[in-house]
């Protein structure tokens, strides 16, 4: 039986989590909360030779604020500590806004923040967050660390850049400008389970009512969560209103290249970046205004 040939692995430190990578490879399958992998095992993907469940290595699930160095969080946080971190609500707020959405509060008590970047589904949650905060990435591996920024971490649907003897530590993410504000929305057919049809994360700077700068990531309309930079550059340094409001969502829905499935038309998808993007950035322009 396959399950006979399974090993299930623990290790203790993120350098033996690593030993264990270089050793196995592609026969090796990483978890921490797992919810990804036993998603993928139903729709039918092959079972792992190696199991290597990192959930037991101490001091990886912190999460951390420093005034001069940003947030730092550690890959094995769990979805729901984030959607519940104070430090993390009040300065970066898109980012729990984010978390909140994903699943079911079982799920997020289990699923952690790692597992859901190096899931790399383009659906992912936290990503455009993460991508409008301009995060960085630590990666451990056989060779030391190095450090990636997410725009350059996803390559494709189920792909990253991490090679297989390497494994995501930590999440850096500086501090936002003074007088911003950030907003999360995403769109589903259903409320509870679902994936994002579409989601998009805004970070936005106001001086009065021009937009000094901005920041739109959009989920589940390309390969990977990308930023909308044409967007961007088309409204900033511009009043903010209704007319501008509008041509950014029509110029980020032109940047995606959504695809048709079981969830949503490509269509469609195109018709709520417009809506969605316009009312992010109104939304945040309005937690400004509000402090």
């Amino acid at each position: 039986m396959i399950t006979e040939k399974l090993k299930y692995l623990e290790p203790k430190t993120i350098e033996e989590a690593v030993s264990l990578l270089s050793r196995h490879k592609e026969a090796a399958k990483v978890i921490a909360g797992g919810t990804d992998l036993i998603t993928q095992l139903k729709k039918g993907a092959e079972l792992p030779r190696y199991i290597i469940n990192i959930k037991g290595i101490p001091n990886q699930d912190s999460i951390t604020y420093d005034e001069r160095e940003g947030l730092r969080i550690g890959a094995l946080a769990t979805i729901h500590s984030i959607e519940v971190s104070p430090v993390i609500r009040q300065k970066f707020g898109v980012l729990a806004q984010a978390a909140s959405e994903l699943g079911t509060s079982q799920i997020r008590n289990c699923a952690t923040i790692g597992g859901n970047l190096c899931n790399a589904a383009p659906s992912a949650e936290t990503a455009p967050a993460l991508l409008v905060l301009e995060a960085r990435l630590k990666i451990a591996g056989a060779n030391g660390e190095r450090t990636v920024h997410i725009e350059d971490f996803f390559t494709s649907p189920g792909q990253t850049v991490l090679h297989p003897d390497e494994i995501l530590s930590e999440i850096q993410v500086p501090n936002p400008l003074p007088r911003s504000g950030g907003v999360y929305i995403k769109q589903t057919v259903r409320k509870a389970l679902d994936l994002a049809t579409v989601g998009v994360a805004v970070i936005t700077r106001l001086d009065g009512d021009i937009i000094r700068d901005v920041k739109i990531a959009l989920g589940a309309v390309a390969p990977t969560p990308i930023r909308a930079r044409k967007a961007e550059t088309v409204i900033r340094e511009q009043r903010l209103d209704d007319a501008l409001l509008d041509e950014a969502g029509l110029v980020a829905s032109e940047e995606a290249s959504p695809i048709d499935d079981i969830r949503s038309s490509a269509d469609y998808r195109r018709k709520i970046i417009r809506v969605l993007v316009g009312r992010a950035i109104r939304q945040a322009a309005e937690q400004i205004k509000a402090v």
